[in-house]
């Protein structure tokens, strides 16, 4: 079997002699024979060994590194060293591996004073330097201690910049510059590599500050700072998100005469996305682009990211398509993948987001926790927690250890999904687990009780995160305020104010925005306007969401001075209005019989770019349903479906209700055509439309198949449009499918009323069904129900016209008993 990869191939490997093997596997080493049979080759000579186990199809290739052996050391200490058994021949990564096997209360100094290579000065900066490779820190440092007990040890430049660096990679900022001063007091001259260490330590915290004083030390020094230099100053500037500092610095290095490469302009994109200036980022890479700088994967996650971030979704993934390309000149790695995955969890393409993720792993990537932590988001924003959960337990099949965004990404996604119990579930198993609960996955478990309308349980959980010292911010507290409005728990809603005011928060706009839409909700109008009063008095400015609610409510109860009002004010603030306020202004409009201008606004609409959505155009067909303007109507609705906007059921039933009005029944039944179509639902009135073209049409097979489609639904339809179906089938002679249709009216549940006995009783009688007439009488009795004197009277004379003595009998007493309770 062969395999094709197109990695870079690894240096050719020779097996060593043979020996008798435990298991099938082999063990390789490298061609390039070790320093201790070679003199001629570099003491401080790696090599690459590799091993294969067939059984477990597993190969592993590492570097070596031998440094100076028993032979090689100084002469004085060699008679020490042969002789006693004690004394350990090591290779420079065999001390290594060694001391990393080694538990935090075993003596590292036990171990390096049993090996030989301690007595080779060179094999000081090989251990430290294998050492910081590894990424070990609290060994690092207890080698480095040893090493400075050392006869023979003596203070080196390349040493302490290797110990600098590492400190750096662990945020050990202090430490790093403790070591700065001891290697002076040592009278170890710090060289440009040191410095560069220092500056990179200070720029992974964000002291920018700190860097740009050490670069001033080092210009003090006399030592010429070089690319790298100015690149980690940038990064520090940039981390810390003032992107006008790190262009400065850009600029200055360009005056020294050291030129920007590309990791400084990565580094300048960074910066922007770090300081939210996310359109300076894609100018700067257009500039890049025309001064003919290729971008590399590093530049196109970058720019992915600025895109997302400005609701570039299309430009995202054009780029994303443009990596994964045959012709690409860069491949697009994890970081890639994980900001595309993000971008269609925004968009609701959770679809698009699960085909990411499996073309990454297709790709033969391993995916990293923040990759699964985005799958899981997008899951969870859509309440698929099956899939969430899925995807959690394969974090810890691939190795990975769930953090605090797993574990919140879960929660969130069953309270989206309305299971309050296995929310808090999550949240028990999280702090089992010793994962310590942030304020987002407090905020969750809140959202996900108040969406239950649990309101008690919502607000124990905020006293809980007050009692662990986590403050609530505000969107714990609009949470609450949306799950009060939700629940019509106006007495929790004044509580969870107070709460907040003792508490201290100051609520923003989002919070504002929440109580005023609570208020709304529970229709206490105002309440609702005197705290939006009350929020201008705090100089919290309001958005185009506040209007909305303002206006939308004001238009509902048809308070149009109000109205008016806040349409003046938002204009006054310069706030934009929003599709939602132009739909409430036609409603006003209309409401006020004024449809010129209702025609005006629409207009006015399209010419500020502002582009109507469904609602929009459902109000301008409403308007036109009340004009009995079915055209107009009908116009409306192609111009909504030529702007791909679909129609929804509301539309849709508007629509028809106009077509009916200007008999246009057999439009109403391509309409219903349309719908099927476009998979759009029926609701109730959509359907009474229906039913009423097809029996004005007298198309009974289409109303026949309506009443099957309705058959799971029938307890959600209104009782119009259940007397509508019993009267067109009973009146096209389809008797034993209107009973049919009555029958499962009854085992639905629903209450059949007076009306819909009525209906069904006329249509038996004139299809002369007198005994299925008096059986149906029989039934209203036993459901409650009176019949009415008319009604027998009506089979009266049909029973006598049969000659059936006993049922006529039955009857006429029915009708004394019925005329002596009313005379």
């Amino acid at each position: 079997m062969s395999c094709v990869s197109s990695h870079p191939p690894l240096p050719p490997l020779q097996a060593d002699k043979p020996k008798p093997a435990k298991h099938s596997s082999s063990n390789l080493e490298a061609l390039r024979p070790s320093s201790r049979d070679d003199t001629k080759s570099s003491w401080d000579g790696r090599r690459l060994v590799g091993s294969v186990d067939y059984d477990k199809g597993v190969s592993r290739v590492s570097v070596e590194v031998a440094g100076v052996g028993r032979d090689q050391i100084p002469a004085r200490y060699r008679l020490r060293v042969y002789g006693t058994r004690w004394q350990k021949d090591w290779k420079v990564s065999e001390v290594v591996e060694r001391l990393l096997r080694l538990n935090h209360w075993d003596d590292v100094d036990a171990v390096l004073n049993c090996w030989v290579g301690r007595f080779a000065r060179k094999n000081f900066s090989l251990l430290i330097r294998e050492m910081s490779n590894k990424g070990s820190l609290e060994r690092a440092v207890q080698v480095f201690q040893w090493m400075k007990s050392q006869k023979n040890y003596c203070p080196r430049t390349d040493i302490y910049n290797m110990m600098i660096r590492l400190h750096a990679r662990h945020n050990q900022i202090d430490q790093a510059r403790g070591l700065f001063f001891e290697m002076q007091e040592w009278r170890c001259k710090p060289d440009a590599e040191t410095y560069n260490s220092l500056i990179s330590a200070h720029g992974r915290a964000g002291q920018w500050r700190w860097a740009t004083n050490i670069v001033e030390d080092m210009l003090s020094a006399a030592i010429p700072p070089t690319r790298s230099t100015y690149n980690n100053l940038i990064n520090a500037c940039g981390s810390s998100g003032n992107w006008k500092e790190a262009l400065k610095v850009c600029k200055k290095m360009t005056e020294n005469g050291v030129g920007p490469d590309l990791v400084t302009h990565n580094i300048i994109l960074s910066a922007f996305k770090s300081g939210g200036q996310y359109a300076k980022a894609l100018a700067y890479f257009e500039l890049m682009k025309k001064t003919n700088i290729s971008p590399d994967t590093v530049t196109f996650n970058i720019i992915i990211h600025c895109l997302v971030k400005l609701g570039q979704y299309g430009r995202a993934v054009d780029i994303f398509n443009s990596l994964i390309g045959k012709k690409a000149e860069c491949c697009p790695d994890v970081v890639t993948f994980t900001s595309i995955i993000h971008a269609y969890s925004i968009c609701g393409q959770v679809e698009n987001c699960n085909t990411v993720f499996n073309m990454m792993l297709a790709e033969g990537m391993k995916p990293n926790i923040v990759s699964f932590n985005a799958l899981m988001a997008a899951y969870a924003s859509h309440g698929m927690h099956d899939e969430a959960f899925a995807t959690f337990n394969e974090i810890k099949h691939a190795g990975y250890r769930p953090d605090v965004v797993s574990y919140t990404s879960l929660l969130n996604a069953y309270g989206r999904s309305g299971q309050y119990k296995k929310a808090r579930g999550i949240f028990d198993m999280m702090k089992k687990n010793s994962c310590r609960p942030n304020r987002v996955t407090y905020n969750a478990l809140i959202d996900a009780y108040g969406s239950a309308g649990m309101i008690s349980e919502a607000v124990q959980v905020l006293r809980e995160m007050e009692g662990i010292g986590i403050q609530p911010d505000n969107v714990s507290l609009s949470t609450l305020l949306a799950a009060c409005g939700r629940c019509g728990q106006i007495v929790k809603i004044n509580s969870i104010l107070s709460v907040a005011k003792s508490l201290g928060i100051e609520l923003n706009t989002v919070a504002h925005n929440s109580a005023i839409g609570s208020y709304m909700a529970v229709g206490e109008y105002r309440k609702a306007v005197a705290f939006y009063r009350m929020m201008i008095e705090k100089n919290v400015r309001p958005d185009t969401t506040t209007f909305n609610i303002l206006i939308s409510g004001s238009c509902k109860l048809e308070k149009f001075t109000d109205f008016f009002e806040f349409l003046d004010e938002m204009k006054e603030l310069n706030v934009p209005l929003s599709k939602e306020v132009y739909s409430s202004l036609i409603c006003a409009y209309i409401k006020q019989g004024n449809l010129a201008e209702a025609e005006k606004t629409f207009a006015m609409m399209k010419a500020t770019g502002c582009m109507p959505d469904v609602i929009t155009y459902t109000s301008m067909i409403n308007a036109y349903r009340t004009t009995d303007d079915w055209k107009k109507a009908w116009d409306v609705f192609e111009e909504m479906r030529v702007n791909n906007i679909k129609p929804d059921p509301i539309a849709c039933s508007a629509l028809m209700e106009a077509l009916n009005r200007g008999c246009q029944s057999t439009m109403v039944l391509q309409l219903a055509k349309v719908m099927r179509e476009e998979s759009i639902l029926l609701n109730s009135r959509a359907s009474f439309e229906i039913v009423s073209a097809c029996s004005i049409l007298r198309d009974w097979k289409m109303a026949s198949e309506l009443v099957e489609k309705m058959e799971l639904s029938l307890s959600l339809l209104s009782v119009g449009l259940l007397n509508q179906l019993v009267h067109f089938l009973g009146k096209s002679g389809k008797i034993e499918t209107m009973m049919k249709l009555f029958h499962k009216i009854v085992a639905s549940g629903i209450v059949v009323s007076f009306s819909t006995y009525s209906v069904l009783l006329k249509n038996l009688l004139a299809a002369g069904r007198w005994r299925k007439y008096i059986e149906i009488l029989e039934w209203m009795e036993d459901g409650g129900i009176r019949p009415s004197l008319q009604m027998y009277c009506s089979v009266l004379s049909h029973a006598l016209k049969y000659k059936s003595m006993k049922h006529a009998v039955l009857i006429q007493e029915r009708i004394d008993s019925l005329r002596e309770k009313v005379g």
